[in-house]
């Protein structure tokens, strides 16, 4: 079973150390230690936490739809040309970036602060690895 260090943990999370410490001292995330005496936690105890505590902000379109990748979030940026578009948002920690026409993105009055709903529906997508875990 992968262990992941305290500071890893908290940067995974999007926390400080000392919160991750304060969750081992309530019974949340199990600590143990790695064969260096380093204090680690379970790679997927720490996963099922973060699927537990994601907060996500609600669907604003009351759409019905198959696609299950769907990121809410703030248009961040927007580059136009006359025929193509790059708009970004930042959708909690994720930054998502969509090519789309300039015309789309008059017609959905897409500005800069904007709330948005990034939606994915992809038959490819690419899992990576840190160096040296394959």
């Amino acid at each position: 079973m992968t262990q992941i260090r305290i500071g890893d943990a908290a940067r995974f999370l999007a926390v400080s150390d000392d919160t991750v410490r304060r969750w081992i001292d309530a019974g949340i995330l199990a600590r143990s230690r790695d064969a260096s005496g380093r204090a680690v936690v379970e790679a997927l105890e720490l996963a099922r936490l973060a699927q537990r505590n994601a907060v996500l902000p609600g669907d604003p379109s009351d759409i019905g739809r198959s696609a299950r990748n769907r990121f809410v979030g703030i248009v961040t940026g927007i580059i136009l040309d006359t025929v193509m578009a790059q708009v970004e948002l930042q959708c909690g920690p994720h930054r998502v970036v969509s090519l789309m026409s300039s015309e789309a993105v008059r017609d959905l009055g897409l500005e800069q602060g904007s709330v948005a709903i990034a939606v994915v529906k992809a038959t490819t997508v690419i899992i990576e690895t840190p160096a040296g875990k394959a």
